[in-house]
């Protein structure tokens, strides 16, 4: 938010100081203001031609340029998971990656069982294959009834057109459960998209993985310092049912206790 003051009683009174230009930017601008939001207003400097914090004691005493500059906050999330809010995103669980990628075979099984869930919860899952001309269908182990979208794509995020528009055709989503290939590539590119869009992502550390362990944990440390939450599959399950009388809550107890034993990928965290 940016305007420039006057000396003079019609813009700003002459040795109007922080507080009165505070009053002025909200007169002009106080629909469009998020007042819980912490602020500060900057001086234009034609010396350094950019923008300065007020310097202190300023007193308006000639024509100048001032912005208002919202600060941005880091702001906690909470991570709660309803199946109303939620949509499961499976990136890439593709043929051809099956012998290039760190515990494949362990990926694909909390990922089928990830969408038994979703299935069972009533969870849309939108689902996409990278050139799979050159790199192959979705592995026949990851079954995907019902899946509200298959989508064949090249640009590396699964954030596309089509996604975009079935997601808006979803009313309420507030969470992304996200899992696939690659960490450092897919997965990290498509939740930085997700966050910027206002959304809240979930990486089920043990349904991501790639080529490279370090990769996969320097993309994962990465994203966790944005704010995205990185988890576990039963995390994930057991947060959607959220109570033992929920009555799903016997399949979905049934899933977990059908699942593998640990295979070592969470170690690579």
């Amino acid at each position: 938010f940016c305007f420039s003051v006057f000396a003079r009683p019609s813009s700003v009174p002459h040795g109007a100081g922080y507080e009165l230009l505070i009053q002025k930017f909200l007169s002009l601008y106080g629909d469009q203001i998020d007042m819980h939001r912490k602020f500060v207003v900057q001086l234009f400097a034609e010396e350094w031609s950019q923008y300065i914090d007020l310097p202190k004691g300023f007193l308006v005493n000639e024509r100048c340029k001032v912005r208002l500059v919202p600060l941005q906050i880091q702001i906690t999330t909470l991570g709660n998971l309803t199946p109303s809010s939620t949509v499961f995103f499976c990136c890439d669980m593709q043929e051809r990656f099956r012998p290039a990628i760190k515990y494949f075979g362990d990926i694909i099984s909390v990922g089928q069982r990830l969408l038994q869930g979703a299935r069972l919860l009533g969870i849309p899952v939108i689902v996409t294959e990278q050139y799979p001309k050159g790199l192959g269908s979705t592995v026949q182990e990851i079954d995907l009834t019902g899946a509200k979208l298959v989508l064949p794509k090249t640009k590396f995020s699964m954030v596309l057109p089509e996604v975009e528009a079935a997601l808006a055709e979803i009313p309420g989503v507030r969470s992304i459960v996200l899992f696939g290939v690659e960490t450092h590539v897919c997965i990290q590119q498509t939740a930085l998209e997700l966050i910027g869009r206002g959304l809240e992502v979930h990486i089920v550390a043990d349904a991501t993985s790639s080529r490279s362990m370090m990769d996969r944990m320097f993309a994962l440390e990465r994203l966790a310092r944005t704010g995205i939450i990185v988890t576990t599959s039963e995390a994930i399950l057991l947060q959607l049912v959220a109570d033992k009388e929920h009555p799903k809550f016997k399949e979905i107890q049934n899933l977990i206790k059908a699942s593998a034993p640990e295979s070592g990928l969470l170690s690579k965290v």
